[in-house]
């Protein structure tokens, strides 16, 4: 049991930063070139491969290399299958009776 618990830290260890979500939610919607990653979240160019490192050294995303280009796809089914949980729990649209939890990081 400890030793999953030290996985489970290291495994959102390497989640707990807003551009690589935004990088990982990108790519489960398929592979995408750097230079397509970086159009689509904004991220700088050495913001975008210090992160993009971070997360290829955790082994959560895998490189493929074409011409002069470089493609990254989701290489850990987890990850995509938590943030299919952050999804549900941050981002899907509320209904008109629901309202966020506004609380959430808030310390009372």
């Amino acid at each position: 049991m400890l030793q999953s618990a030290e996985q489970a830290s290291l495994f959102l260890k390497s989640l707990a930063n807003r551009d690589r979500l935004l990088l990982l939610c990108q790519l489960t919607e398929g592979e995408a070139s750097v230079s397509d990653l970086e159009q689509r979240t904004g991220i700088g160019q050495p913001s975008l491969s210090q992160q993009l490192g971070v997360l290829r050294r955790e082994g959560l995303i895998a490189p493929r290399r074409a011409g002069k280009q470089v493609f990254y796809r989701l290489a850990d089914p987890r990850v995509e299958a938590l943030l299919g949980q952050l999804y549900e729990l941050f981002c899907r649209p509320q209904g008109p009776d629901e309202q966020p939890d506004e609380t959430i990081g808030d310390v009372k």
